[in-house]
């Protein structure tokens, strides 16, 4: 297993590349700015990118993963019920990406949008079990993704409740690595540690600890915070949609 982190600070997101060296095989997911650093890690590393994956259509910056996978000649991976004016590679829930001796999962989690996945990681070398879990904007370190950038807040927060049950059942030692930490628009109580695990989230972070959807909804809906500037146009942008 190879996995390399790149946290952005302008926006604020954390995007990774990972795969299996032995197979010179890689994924990199939810990619921002310039598309260079994952071209010269795959390189380094000698992996040759096969998929580029982004969680969701995000709202708060113009995604780079289509320009990514056209340099790389990857494809480019959304979710199956993403509507988008281009052409991808469809994932639905349980699909699984093979990358070697590493596979992907994926879990449909929406919330923070309708077509949030996430990505459960295994590495065959060191167990059938998996390892990590790529939780895009849904489960964050000390906090939950906000829930009305594509939907009604209280639609997204039951909708996010549900994913929030899913990966509350996974194991405690399975780590999780987001897509955005302290300073991101996409959440709140965000910490600046940028990896944490679902055993420890489970005990300590509060929106994730709720287990009453009542309670749950009415404390994802308190408080939002201002939208991202143009999110609406940047999400469109992403989805390959005229910008109105």
């Amino acid at each position: 297993m190879i996995l390399r982190q790149f946290l952005h600070f302008n926006p604020v997101a954390a995007s990774y590349l990972f795969g299996c060296g032995g197979k010179a095989s890689a994924a990199v997911v939810d990619p921002v700015g310039d598309i260079a650093p994952y071209i010269e890690a795959a390189a380094t590393t000698g992996m040759r990118i096969l998929y580029v994956i982004d969680t969701h259509l995000h709202a708060d910056h113009i995604s780079a993963g289509r320009a990514l996978a056209d340099a790389s000649g990857a494809e480019y991976v959304l979710f199956e019920g993403a509507d988008t004016g281009f052409p991808f590679r469809r994932v639905k829930d349980g699909d699984v990406l093979e990358l070697g001796n590493v596979a992907v999962t994926a879990m449909h989690t929406p919330g923070h949008t309708p077509e949030h996945i996430s990505l459960l990681v295994t590495d065959r070398t060191r167990a059938a079990e998996p390892w990590f879990v790529l939780t895009g904007h849904t489960l964050m370190v000390g906090d939950l993704g906000r829930t009305e950038l594509a939907s009604s807040a209280e639609e997204g927060a039951r909708a996010l409740f549900a994913s929030v049950r899913r990966l509350s059942e996974l194991p405690d030692h399975i780590e999780v690595l987001p897509g955005a930490f302290s300073g991101s628009v996409c959440g709140r109580s965000l910490s600046g540690k940028p990896t944490s695990t679902i055993g420890f989230e489970r005990r300590f972070n509060k929106a994730f600890r709720i287990e009453d959807e009542a309670a749950f909804v009415a404390a994802m809906i308190a408080d939002i915070p201002p939208p991202p500037p143009g999110a609406a146009q940047t999400r469109a942008a992403n989805a390959g949609i005229p910008v109105q």
